[in-house]
């Protein structure tokens, strides 16, 4: 598992030469709800599309 400094080179080092702040940051978000979701997903704690259509339509008035 990569460490978090790992991580950070890694973004940098595949984003472009003109990249803003804005534009690390971002990079820095998706990379850390891809992480969580990964980790979710292995714990189980997943919700089917199924199950979510199921939600919103008892939801829907």
């Amino acid at each position: 598992m990569q460490t978090v400094k790992q991580i950070v080179h890694d973004i940098a080092d595949h984003l472009p030469d003109q990249a803003s702040f804005d534009d690390v940051m971002y990079a820095l978000y998706v990379r850390q709800k891809l992480e969580r979701s990964l980790k979710a997903a292995e714990e189980g704690r997943i919700t089917s599309q199924e199950e979510m259509e199921k939600r919103y339509l008892n939801h829907e008035g």
